[in-house]
């Protein structure tokens, strides 16, 4: 995982530590010889926090951080809009005392500015204004997705209550299947009812999903993304809602200085329990993003067919042509070596990671042998 470098200037003059709430703001300040943090309490406004700021001298020479949270990063755009030096803190890598088992807002504010001044915090990268704004209507799209299944879920569940079963295929929701759910009539009137609410409920959030893919499609196309959508649906498995999901949830692939660091950061390295001359590695760390950590590994599901160039779509460039007759390879070898399904594809999504980093970050290409590329498109 990168590391992100610190904002605190070079001649600090003040730490400031702020545990951020909703209402409240609980803020520890330590002056660059140690001692005892002294605590404040201000409101969660602007004008409050520019006061704050003003009391402690103004923004030059202070070092302020805070814990990334439901609070986003509007806290760390007013801070460094006013020329405050201001750090996000990774929550997740915050060093625990063992045994500590009283927390406070005032305790944490206090922890929190002690390890900020020893140097002892990890950070993260905020994201652009539109960067943010992409990944909320992702999510959005990600959360209706999930409402449908849900609600398709209690359709046919409610159904199924009732005696009936679809015998006529074996793939739901299709327009056969939906014409078969929409004709049918339940005895009880109230029971009957309960259905027709809970289609009502599901046609509209399929047409919410509709409208939202069709307004998605169109900000592939704009200028700020259709670059990079491009690079990357590129790439098997890479439609251009999983290009769109990858650039908002991953943001500038440089900040990454090796594929390994974007591995890591994805959660599908192994972890490891080593001591002495014992090594030993488990499952994968899953830290890091979920959200482009599932988009990855459905990419990667893709490898497992032999490579070929498609009829329609946009055809892909020598880069993506390797990846599609590297991975599948290591697909076949991993698998006929006894490996797990599973396991094999975040092999593979690990692998997909290093090619996706090297396009995303114009990195030079790697001709590979024809000898044995024919051999692996062969195979």
């Amino acid at each position: 995982m990168p590391d992100v470098i610190s904002n605190a200037p070079a001649d600090v003059r003040l730490w400031v530590a702020l545990d951020v709430h909703k209402l409240s703001i609980v803020a520890a300040t330590l002056p660059p010889g140690g001692g005892k943090p002294e605590l404040a309490r201000i409101e969660t406004t602007e004008k409050a926090i520019r006061r704050f700021i003003t009391k402690l001298g103004g923004p030059e020479g202070l070092a302020v951080s805070y814990e990334a949270g439901a609070g986003g990063f509007a806290l760390w755009r007013l801070l460094t809009g006013m020329g405050v030096a201001c750090d996000v803190i990774a929550p997740s890598l915050i060093p625990v005392r063992a045994g500590d088992r009283v927390k406070t807002d005032k305790r944490d504010a206090k922890k929190l500015v002690s390890l900020f001044r020893a140097g002892l915090l990890r950070f993260v990268q905020p994201p652009t204004v539109e960067t943010e704004g992409l990944r909320d209507l992702l999510r959005c799209r990600d959360d209706l997705r999930c409402a449908r299944t849900a609600a398709r879920h209690r359709v046919l569940k409610q159904l199924l209550r009732h005696g009936r079963v679809y015998r006529d295929g074996t793939t739901m929701w299709t327009k056969t299947h939906r014409g078969w759910v929409n004709a049918q009539r339940l005895d009880d009137q109230l029971a009957h009812l309960a259905l027709q609410q809970m289609l009502c409920h599901l046609d509209s959030v399929e047409i919410q999903l509709d409208t939202l893919d069709a307004e998605l499609q169109r900000i592939a196309q704009s200028e700020r993304w259709a670059g990079q959508v491009d690079t990357l649906i590129r790439f098997r498995g890479i439609s251009t809602l999983t290009a769109l999901g990858l650039i908002a949830e991953i943001g500038d692939f440089n900040r990454f200085s090796h594929p390994r660091e974007l591995a890591s950061w994805l959660g599908i390295t192994p972890s490891e329990y080593s001591s002495g001359e014992s090594q030993h590695r488990g499952h994968i760390t899953k830290a890091g993003n979920t959200h482009a950590r599932r988009l990855l590994c459905e990419a990667a599901w893709h490898y497992r067919h032999p490579p070929r160039r498609p009829v329609s779509g946009p055809a892909p460039d020598e880069r993506a042509w390797q990846a599609q007759i590297r991975l599948h390879h290591r697909y076949r070898h991993l698998t006929q070596n006894g490996k797990r399904t599973t396991v094999t594809n975040i092999a593979i999504a690990r692998e997909l990671t290093g090619f996706l980093w090297a396009a995303m970050t114009n990195q030079p290409l790697r001709v590979a042998d024809p000898a044995n590329n024919q051999e692996a498109a062969v195979a």
